[in-house]
């Protein structure tokens, strides 16, 4: 999810609310701790430079069960990092979430939650690396029966 898909949805939303794919949701009480810009500079396997870009949302669950994050203060919150990050670009938006671990995830929007998407690596050069090219119907992380990517 873009951040201009977010700064729009805001204002129609009575309270901001996420929850996990699995249907879990984060805890009403949550803060976003930071926002911030991440970018990152890296080779693939392939030997091909690439960076990435971000907007990266923490969010962190407290003891404060009073504290509820009204949708226009984070309008506000995003607004201020915009200004003072030079976040210029519209972005993809990655949220960090702990649970066991800190957890990275993909953003999107279902109804009136804010949904915690799993993310996945994947190889970036499969022509490279004679990774076979995915097939309709599998995920980023699964062989063709058969194919010889599994061995």
């Amino acid at each position: 999810m873009l951040l201009s898909a977010i700064k729009t949805l805001l204002p129609q939303l009575s309270t901001v609310a996420f929850r996990l794919e699995n249907g879990d949701t984060v805890p009403e009480h949550f803060h976003v701790t930071e926002v911030g810009l991440i970018e990152k500079r890296f080779i693939d396997c392939g030997g091909t430079l690439r960076t990435e870009k971000v907007v990266n949302f923490q969010l962190w669950d407290a003891d404060d069960y009073e504290h509820r994050l009204k949708p226009g203060k984070l309008l506000h919150i995003i607004t201020l990092s915009e200004a003072q990050l030079g976040i210029s670009d519209d972005l993809p938006v990655e949220v960090e979430y702990q649970q066991a671990t800190i957890g990275r995830y993909d953003l999107a929007c279902e109804g009136d939650h804010f949904v915690l998407r799993n993310k996945a690596t994947a190889c970036l050069a499969r022509d490279r690396c004679g990774i076979p090219a995915p097939t309709a119907g599998t995920g980023p992380n699964s062989c063709t029966p058969g194919s010889s990517c599994c061995s």
